[in-house]
């Protein structure tokens, strides 16, 4: 198998065209070409008058290696790698102690489907509900107000990333190519294939709710065990060695091997876990607003003539600005055509998300603005950061009027430093709704300064960023854990308490669907590796 880079056809080309290129860059003729496959799609639209589609192909040819040999000078044309999941090893016969993983987000749900996979029959305890009860509750906020501080965007099956834009994208690094495992499972529950070659794959909630159904499912057929609305309240740990976790209805469960996949909001275990002496420290995380603007005029910057193309879809955006007070501001989670949520999981607090549907097609486009903050910012305390969150998500519910609807301002209001009265033509999405004033008490000075210096910045690169009627939606706390609960590079065991695999995005080892993923497949096979060491 060859794989074939940077073939570029025109943005509405035949689909006979793919086909035809690949001949003519190669040199042969059409029967030495005996297959090919489009590994990835991405366009180049740095000409937006005439945008153009790249193509990565996989390909088998007659004579491989003097295809190879005539095309030695040119780096396009490589052998593929080998992008199929090797398991590390199976269950043996006399383990006896099952696994547990805490937290169904991405990570736990990866985490538990390869254990599964490798017949170690996991426990996986979700303190949420099942995804379609969760989406009720979640809802009840959104529509009445009402939250459930154990059901809602934050806990319960599927995690966070299920009300998300669910971007299957990522930038770390990834020489196993766990990501491609993680869009094969993907696919096989009913996920649109197309996840597996554009560049920026993307599923949105509705699907994902489908798709996270049918992985549970398989776990289950594996014989691993998935207990809802069943909250970690303790971990026993013995000479720094998990012994048990004990759950809140008083049951204990025996285990030598936990992984803590908990989300970045899990707070009630962060400092469970402090206090019992794991290493938990502080990191650096971001805050900031939600911007929404309307999603054409992303398209016609971005796309220009070709905005508007089903082939391209809603266009998206990622900026970043440094600051002369010397923070940087960048864009977080740009959601194209999607809306801005209510994603508090606690009482009296307010917290926006963004989030689209696989069809991309709201009105608006939305993205975090947010400042990079760091532990010197909160210092003291390791969980510093969880406090500091906590004011900020109180002052917004209070300036929201104190029922969960979100603080708003217009950005010219903003930049000019004055209060908003009344909306123009951008209507926010945030549900329960917006109360206009000024945003300027939500934020520490230094974090407003520097958004405020931002924004024209942006409206230089993306004309029309800066509009008057554009609308901020505050606040923006939950970008990362604002902790880290550091492990081994090797065993990826916490380093002061063996059995315990901190993993994912609450750990501070994961931002997004993508990675989460990568990190649990991870986390799984460093619990194979374990628990066949254990069993000799």
């Amino acid at each position: 198998m060859l794989r074939l880079t940077e073939v570029q056809l025109p943005l509405d080309h035949p689909e006979h065209a793919l086909k035809a290129a690949i001949l003519e860059r190669l040199g042969i003729p059409d029967d030495e070409l005996l297959s090919f496959s489009v590994f990835r799609r991405g366009y180049d639209a740095r000409r937006k008058s005439d945008i153009v589609l790249v193509y990565t192909i996989d390909l088998e040819a007659k004579n491989e290696a003097a295809l190879l040999s005539r095309h030695a000078q040119d780096r396009r044309l490589q052998i593929a790698p080998d992008t199929g999941y090797h398991f590390v090893g199976h269950a043996p016969a006399n383990f006896n102690r099952r696994p547990v993983v805490i937290g169904m987000g991405p990570c736990g749900l990866f985490a538990g489907l390869i254990l599964a996979q490798m017949g170690f029959r996991p426990i996986i305890l979700e303190r949420g509900k099942s995804v379609r009860e969760r989406t009720k509750d979640t809802f009840g906020l959104w529509r009445k107000r009402v939250l459930h501080p154990e059901s809602n965007v934050q806990f319960g099956e599927g995690g966070a990333g299920t009300f998300s834009d669910g971007k299957l994208w990522t930038q770390v690094k990834d020489p196993k190519h766990y990501g491609r495992k993680v869009l094969t499972e993907f696919v096989k529950a009913e996920a649109p294939e197309e996840i597996l070659y554009v560049s920026k794959p993307h599923i949105g909630t509705f699907r994902l709710v489908k798709m996270v159904e049918h992985m549970r499912e398989t776990i289950e057929e594996l014989g691993g065990e998935i207990r809802f609305e069943t909250r970690v309240e303790d971990i026993e740990i013995d000479k720094h060695q998990v012994r048990a976790v004990h759950l809140a209805g008083g049951e204990r469960l025996e285990t030598d091997h936990v992984v803590l996949a908990v989300g970045h909001s899990a707070r009630d275990t962060f400092q469970m876990l402090y206090e019992r002496g794991v290493h938990v420290e502080a990191k650096p995380f971001s805050v900031g607003f939600r911007i929404e603007h309307p999603q054409s005029l992303i398209d016609r910057c971005r796309f220009g003539p070709n905005a508007g193309n089903p082939v391209l879809g809603a266009a998206d955006y990622k900026l970043v600005h440094h600051c002369s007070n010397g923070r940087s501001v960048y864009s977080f989670c740009m959601c194209p055509g999607g809306t801005v949520v209510a994603a508090t999981s606690e009482p009296n607090r307010v917290v926006t998300n963004g989030m689209s549907q696989y069809s991309r097609n709201e009105r608006n486009a939305n993205a975090g603005i947010v400042v990079g903050i760091t532990p010197a910012d909160y210092p003291g305390h390791p969980l510093a950061g969880i406090d500091f969150q906590r004011a900020l998500e109180s002052k917004a519910f209070e300036l929201g009027g104190g029922d969960y609807s979100a603080p708003g301002q217009l950005v010219g209001d903003f930049i000019a430093k004055r209060a908003s009265t009344e909306f123009g033509t951008v209507q926010p999405s945030y549900k329960p709704g917006v109360r206009l004033g000024d945003l300027s008490p939500s934020l520490p000075d230094y974090a407003i300064d520097a958004i405020r210096e931002a924004l024209p910045a942006f409206d230089r690169q993306i004309r029309g960023f800066a509009m008057h009627d554009a609308v901020l939606t505050g606040v923006e706390t939950r970008t990362s854990s604002p902790v880290r609960i550091r492990r081994d590079d090797n065993t990826l065991q916490s380093i002061n308490t063996r059995g315990l695999f901190p993993a994912g995005e609450g750990a501070g080892y994961a931002g997004g669907i993508m990675s989460a993923g990568i990190d649990g497949i991870r986390v799984a096979e460093a619990v194979a590796l374990s628990m066949l060491q254990s069993a000799g």
